[in-house]
């Protein structure tokens, strides 16, 4: 066990032990299994208002995307401006972008300790009581590839976790769609003129970073979790399963709290999956 996370290891297991006797009387084995999903709740509450800052941080990226059509639109003829402007721009609003990625790197290392936790085996000097867990019979130390194999009555039961999984990352991916809005490219001189894009007025143009290429990132990084579910153990993907559900409820609860009214395109289809 790497020295660096032996203490934060040894915490969690702890924690995760103590909820697992105080969640005993649930039947089938599942108490364990309970625990893991009440100590990843513990997480995500502990990082709530990060997670409200970082919705805080991707409204305020969508907000200046107006402006940014309006400096391309003032500069299309002069790209030097138009970048050192939009340079000025996205400086002003670093921090956030920074506040729109912290919730999801602060994770990272409470993943870390519940992977090595199921695979440690032993903790304090002590065996890991803990590998002797299962959920509906599967190991909560096992991985899909190995031991029984992906077919048996053991890969059944990450089979049903990597549905779970898919089914919570296609409305993580629905909800980021929905609130990210649409803004139209700014129509360049050339353009205005009927000329095509590859002409010589419009090639110069540059493309800014926007609102809509953190939502397409927002989009695809919960199907990384059917990914990471397939080489790490249970337990962590039912961490992965849990914190992807908390996230997609927690933003279902904030966006209309915090995110700017869509115009546009954007506005259309934030009526379209509302209904």
């Amino acid at each position: 066990m790497s020295s660096l996370f032996a203490g934060p290891i040894d915490v969690a297991y702890h924690i995760v032990y103590w909820l697992t006797h105080a969640l005993a009387p649930l039947p089938g084995g599942l108490a364990t299994a309970a625990a893991i999903v009440a100590f990843t709740v513990g997480v995500r509450l502990l990082l709530s208002p990060l997670s409200f800052l970082g919705m805080r941080g991707q409204a305020r990226i969508a907000a200046v995307q107006p402006r940014v059509q309006e400096l391309r639109a003032k500069y299309a003829r002069q790209p030097d401006r138009l970048q050192a402007e939009l340079g000025t721009l996205y400086a002003q609003e670093a921090g956030g972008m920074l506040a729109g990625c912290l919730p999801l790197l602060l994770q990272l290392p409470f993943f870390s300790v519940m992977y090595r936790l199921f695979l440690s085996g032993r903790v304090g000097g002590k065996p890991n009581g803990l590998l002797s867990a299962h959920l509906l019979g599967a190991p909560l130390g096992s991985h899909w590839l190995t031991g029984a194999g992906p077919l048996s009555a053991q890969g059944l039961v990450f089979l049903g976790l990597f549905a779970l999984l898919a089914l919570v990352a296609a409305a993580a991916a629905r909800i980021a769609k929905a609130t990210t809005p649409t803004v139209p490219a700014a129509p360049t001189p050339a353009t205005r003129q009927g000329r095509g894009p590859g002409s010589p007025q419009s090639a110069g143009a540059p493309s800014a970073p926007s609102a809509a290429a953190i939502g397409a990132i927002t989009r695809i990084l919960p199907f990384t979790t059917l990914v990471i579910a397939a080489f790490v153990p249970l337990a962590a993907g039912l961490y992965l399963l849990t914190t992807t559900i908390w996230t997609v409820t927690e933003r279902t609860l904030l966006r209309r709290r915090i995110a700017p009214p869509a115009t546009g395109a954007g506005a259309v289809r934030l009526a379209g999956s509302a209904r």
